[in-house]
This record gives C-alpha cells, sequence and structure tokens, in this order.
C-alpha cells in the first residue's frame, strides 16, 4: 500500500514536471516577443525619423541656407552671402548688431531665390542686459527685390517691395496696451507702403503673435513656410519642440528672384541680436493649371480688407492712412 501511494506521488511530480517547463516557456516566450514587438517598433520610428531627416536634406537648398561653419559668408568672390553694418561672423553664430546703441547689420543671400514653394526655418537669438521694456529694437527676416539697403526698418530700407517678418522687442506706441512684446508680425511691401515705426507697424500688419524670445533659456525658432499663395508663420520658442502657429495668410502672392536677408537695429535701447542658422527647403506640391501660369509680378494680398476689418488693430488707423491698401 505503501508502494502505491509512493508511486502515485511520483506519478504526480513526473506530471509538474512535464507541465510546468511549457507554462514557464510560455511566459517567457511570450515576454520575449512582447520585448522582440518593442525594439521592432523604437527601431521602425528610428529608421522613419532617419529617412525623413534624409529627405529634408535632400530638399534643403544649401545654396541659401547660413550654418556653422558659415562658408560661404565673407567678402570673397565666391561668398553666397554678404556682410553689411556691424554684423560680424564667430564660430557659433552670426552677430547682426551688439548690445550697444545705434547700430546696424544684416546679412543678404547674393543668389535670387526663384522657388515657388519653400520653407524657412531660422534659429536666433536675442539677448542683452537691459531690463524689460529697456532694451530693442529687433529684428527682421526678409524676402526683398532689393538688399543691402540700410533704413529705419530694422536695419532695412523702408517703403521695401516684398515681405518682411519682424521680431519687434519695444513697444512704440505705449498708449496701446493690447498686446505685449516681443512680437512678431508680417508686413508685404509693394514699393509705396510705410511701415511706421511709431505705431510698431499696425497700420501695415498682416498678421502677428506675441513670443517670448528675448533672454530666453531655450532655443527660439521661427518658421516661415510660402506655398501656393499661402504664408504660414510658426514660432517654437519655449522648449517644448513643438511649432505653434502665429499667422496664416491666404491668398498673399510674392514675385520670384528676390534676395533673402536678415537684419537688426539698436536705438537708444540695445540688445544682442544673432543669427544661429538660416535654413531653406524647397517644398514639392501639385498646383492647378492656372496657378502654374500665374505670373506675379508685384506683391500684393487678395482681400486686403480680411486685415482691415473692424476688429482688427489697424481700424483705428485707416482714416489716415489711405496708402496702406493694396490693389
Amino acid at each position: 500500500m505503501a508502494d502505491a501511494v509512493t508511486n502515485h506521488t511520483n506519478r504526480n511530480r513526473l506530471r509538474s514536471f512535464y507541465f510546468f517547463p511549457p507554462m514557464l516557456g510560455f511566459e517567457i516566450s511570450r515576454e520575449l516577443i512582447c520585448v522582440f514587438s518593442v525594439l521592432c517598433v523604437l527601431m521602425s520610428r528610428s529608421v522613419a525619423a532617419d529617412e525623413a531627416d534624409f529627405m529634408m536634406e535632400e530638399f534643403q537648398k544649401k545654396e541659401f541656407s547660413l550654418a556653422k561653419p558659415y562658408r560661404g559668408l565673407g567678402f570673397s568672390s565666391s561668398s553666397q552671402w554678404d556682410l553689411m553694418g556691424t554684423a560680424m561672423v564667430t564660430p557659433d553664430y552670426v552677430r547682426l548688431t551688439p548690445d550697444l546703441q545705434s547700430r546696424q547689420g544684416a546679412v543678404w543671400s547674393r543668389i535670387p531665390l526663384f522657388l515657388r514653394d519653400w520653407e524657412l526655418k531660422v534659429h536666433f537669438k536675442i539677448h542683452g542686459v537691459g531690463k524689460k521694456n529697456f532694451n530693442g529694437d529687433g529684428m527682421a527676416i526678409w524676402l526683398t527685390r532689393d538688399r543691402m539697403q540700410n533704413g529705419p526698418v530694422f536695419g532695412n530700407m523702408n517703403q521695401f517691395t516684398g515681405l518682411g517678418v519682424f521680431i519687434d522687442t519695444y513697444p512704440n506706441a505705449d498708449r496701446l496696451h493690447d498686446r505685449s512684446y516681443p512680437y512678431i508680425s508680417v508686413m508685404l511691401g509693394n514699393g509705396t507702403l510705410t511701415y511706421d515705426h511709431d505705431r510698431d507697424g499696425r497700420a501695415t500688419e498682416l498678421g502677428g503673435c506675441t513670443a517670448l524670445v528675448r533672454n530666453s533659456i531655450y532655443d527660439t525658432f521661427l518658421l516661415i513656410r510660402y506655398s501656393r499663395n499661402r504664408l504660414k508663420l510658426m514660432v517654437n520658442v519655449d522648449g517644448t519642440q513643438e511649432w505653434k502657429e502665429c499667422a496664416d495668410i491666404s491668398g498673399l502672392h510674392l514675385p520670384t528672384g528676390y534676395f533673402l536677408g536678415a537684419s537688426s537695429a539698436t536705438g537708444d535701447l540695445s540688445d544682442n541680436h544673432d543669427i544661429i542658422s538660416l535654413k531653406l527647403y524647397q517644398l514639392t506640391v501639385q498646383r492647378s493649371a492656372e496657378e502654374e501660369e500665374e505670373e506675379v509680378t508685384i506683391p500684393r494680398v487678395d482681400n486686403i480688407n480680411l486685415f482691415q476689418g473692424k476688429n482688427h488693430p489697424i481700424s483705428s488707423y485707416l482714416s489716415d492712412k489711405a496708402d496702406v491698401i493694396i490693389d
């Protein structure tokens, strides 16, 4: 009887021996499959990111881009970019103006841009020792017919022809407190419009947003995208690595053959204004036959009244600013 009990117990142990290893193997296999799946997902994302970067590099137009170590910038005959005024090159940035009063500086491309669809990514830095609202004046990104012109609009000429994107760090219109500074805005010039510095360009502004870019602890970026007569402005200034919309303007027509540039100016107040990189990308888009045939000779906006309605901040200036209308 004892032998029978012993044999029965041994058989149960034997069954347990054969039963648990398969279960254990199943659990291990399931865990391995999970780990393998996670690794596959991570690897696929990495490959996709690498491919995306590769494709973006393929479309980057090096001749219109400015980045470390800043080759092609200077005064030689082979240079693709020119310096003007107080602008100077360092190993880490191109300084347009130092933190000193009454300075102007700029960098301009020598090659006209004939792309109809493009995207410009600007990495910049504005910083100085002055307290808030005791600094100035700001900087601008340009795509204009004329280049290398000194003037009162952030270091460039007034009544310009083309596109100006202004990063304004000082509020000149003290009586208006409807926005915070720094403020980024867009203007389209047709050669006759005047940027009103005393009113922070409100009478000719097509769109804009507040962006805390001065003395920021984060890298500050501006993205300008122009495609199919639509201009989008986006910012990435808060360390989240996410683009946030600043302005979206449809029906904006720009001629080709204009020049890229960046300029800055200081007055009684000052800041360091640095360009770390300008990277231009060609965009590939589908166009209609009508769009392909369109020829733009003068910058224009289809319906300027959309930007001059009762709710627009320039409405109070229209009575004495009749020249802001763009046909």
